[in-house]
């Protein structure tokens, strides 16, 4: 039964990266998680891979309408690149199963990835519910060097908890690069999918991955993508945001209540 909801599930992580530019790893990690019981390291692996093939597809009709900017995307992607395949290369691999305990508790590297996974969740939720308006800038100025750390930083997010950072990559591209909403939105696109695909060919080395199971799970998201793509042309984002952002909210704190405080 949970895996017939995960399917169905599956859909939704390529409509909210259609409607919103973002948000996909969101609902990928918590959906191979908790409804198909994958282990999270291998769980932000495939996650890499779902929304990274779903984001270069809906990329493509952004693209033909001229709202995504490829120079931008690159470089942006560039440093993000190199801090996704450093992190899920070195650092991840290097994380202890048992990071440390103290009597009766034991802290282990799942609590930390899920956890960290989890706050992202809630931060990200009160952007999304909090925002009256669509992000916009008066400032037009490319500011490189901001643009690089930016862009780093979000690798290295990225590579360390498997989310593409949609929710973040979008208000930088407006306030560092001056890009219209639509624009950085679609932009945003591109990058999430150079960046997992990126994360995700470092996990192809140390991972055996079921290949049939992954790419069932790609299909239903694209599937989900290009409904999403044909939806945001009729509906205004802002309540599918705030709507989005409650439910982020919601298993964001679910996670953290699961598997902090349930026995």
């Amino acid at each position: 039964m949970l895996e017939i909801i995960g399917y169905f599930c599956s859909i939704l992580i390529g409509v909210v990266l259609g409607l919103l530019g973002g948000g996909g790893s969101i609902l990928s990690i918590p959906i191979l998680v908790y409804l198909f019981g994958v282990e999270p390291v291998t769980a932000q692996a495939y996650s890499l891979f779902i929304v990274g093939v779903t984001s270069l597809v809906g990329a493509i009709p952004k693209y033909r309408e001229n709202l995504v900017n490829i120079k931008t995307g690159v470089l942006f992607g560039i440093p993000s690149i190199a801090a996704i395949f450093a992190t899920r290369h070195w650092v991840v691999p290097a994380i202890p199963e048992i990071i440390f305990k103290v009597d009766s508790f034991i802290f282990t590297k799942r609590e930390l990835l899920l956890g960290l996974f989890a706050l992202l969740m809630v931060l990200a939720s009160f952007q999304l519910i909090r925002n009256k308006k669509e992000v916009r800038s008066d400032n037009r100025k490319f500011r490189v060097f901001l643009v690089v750390i930016e862009g780093t930083l979000i690798g290295f997010l990225t590579g360390l908890v498997g989310a593409g950072g949609g929710f973040l990559i979008i208000p930088a591209l407006v306030f560092l690069t001056g890009l219209p909403f639509k624009t950085a939105v679609g932009t945003s696109l591109f990058v999430i999918a150079i960046n997992s695909l990126t994360g995700f060919t470092g996990d192809l080395i140390t991972h055996t991955m079921e290949w049939k199971f992954l790419l069932t799970i790609t299909a239903l998201a694209v599937a989900g993508i290009l409904i999403g793509n044909f939806i945001s042309r009729r509906i205004a984002a802002l309540y599918l945001r705030k709507a989005f952002g409650w439910l982020t909210l919601l298993v964001g704190t679910w996670i953290l209540f699961k598997e902090f405080f349930m026995f």
